[in-house]
């Protein structure tokens, strides 16, 4: 249901960060680091994807192993590429598995998302997507499923969770967390970092990415928005703009990195639950800032689902959420509108 379109590629993200920093920051006389204390780097695979974690550790230890070994306590929880997780034994209707934190972590802030945005996000449309031959579907795209035969098992009234077990109305339901998981990821180690002292980190996992302090020049972290266009291989990347963002979390959902053309149309990876066809919208991506990164990874996509109007709308009711939009108007031409509260992380 989504790929994320922030920016910078894993490996390149440190670097081109440290490059932005020169160029356009400005000394932050509200905060300062300690300079005389090395950042360290580390950066790896995870979740099908890649992690990079950038901080500033009071006695100067690596955490990498820490941070992978919690990495991988999650994979065992929410990741659907692991057949011993405990979402994939929900799906595959063991009745002895229970949640755990991680899991109920996840379906709480889902089921609050689905709620604000009446079902536009919604963790039960993995079938969905796997037909559209999106994830772990059939990639052949040689026709257009059937998506009656599916919708009557995707709605997220349709599941529950009760006493450390996840309750399906029918056992063909799926569960699939893609949406939301890599935001919660970065949120869990960031929350590592800060318990291991790290005052001072930018993490960042498959494009998801929280910030906390400043980074090494002793400035808010710069993060790139990717202007939108069409490349299904991610090897051309243009920036929109430029963000300047500290003790918050950011994310990039968009139509322009997964899809694929069948009889001369575009289909892409955001799929709409209640009609089970992929979104034909002009909104091109939507980046969202809020205190979590699992927060703004879920509205992200949602804001794909509902559109440029109903993303500023939901978006004004949630507090300390801000989202930045980019659309095709009716000439064609790309344009960009944000929230008022947006305007503070822009670089002029």
């Amino acid at each position: 249901m989504k790929r994320k379109g922030i920016v910078i590629t894993i490996i390149g993200l440190l670097f081109l960060t440290i490059a932005l920093v020169i160029r356009f920051s400005q000394p932050d006389d509200n905060v300062k680091a300690e300079t005389n204390i090395p950042y360290i780097h580390n950066e790896g695979k995870t979740q099908g994807t890649y992690y990079s974690a950038t901080y500033q550790q009071p006695e100067g230890v690596d955490l990498q192993q820490k941070i992978e070994e919690r990495m991988r306590k999650f994979d065992l929880s929410l990741s659907t590429y692991e057949p011993n997780s405990i979402i994939s034994r929900i799906n595959r209707n063991d009745t002895t598995v229970q949640t755990d934190m991680d899991f109920e972590n996840m379906y709480n802030v889902a089921r609050q998302v689905s709620e604000q945005t009446n079902g536009a996000f919604d963790i039960t449309v993995g079938p969905l997507i796997k037909a559209w031959g999106f994830g772990l579907g059939n990639t052949s795209h040689i026709k257009i499923p059937d998506v009656s035969k599916i919708l009557p098992f995707v709605g997220y009234k349709k599941i529950r969770l009760e006493n450390h077990k996840l309750l399906k109305d029918d056992k063909r339901i799926m569960v699939d967390a893609n949406a939301l998981a890599q935001g919660q990821s970065s949120d869990i180690i960031a929350k590592l970092l800060e318990t291991n002292g790290c005052k001072n980190f930018m993490i960042e996992i498959g494009g998801e990415i929280v910030c906390k302090g400043l980074n090494a020049e002793g400035q808010k972290w710069r993060i790139g928005i990717d202007k939108p266009i069409d490349d299904s291989t991610s090897a051309n990347s243009e920036l929109q703009t430029i963000i300047s963002i500290t003790d918050c979390a950011v994310t990039t959902s968009g139509n322009y990195r997964k899809y694929y053309y069948l009889n001369g149309k575009k289909y892409a990876h955001e799929i709409n639950p209640h009609t089970g066809f992929p979104v034909v919208r002009s909104l091109l991506s939507a980046t969202v800032v809020a205190p979590t990164c699992i927060q703004a990874d879920a509205y992200a996509t949602a804001f794909m689902v509902v559109g440029v109007d109903s993303s500023l709308q939901i978006c004004k009711k949630i507090p300390k959420m801000d989202c930045y939009l980019i659309y095709i108007d009716k000439s064609g031409k790309n344009q960009v509108i944000y929230t008022e509260g947006f305007k503070k992380y822009l670089i002029d």
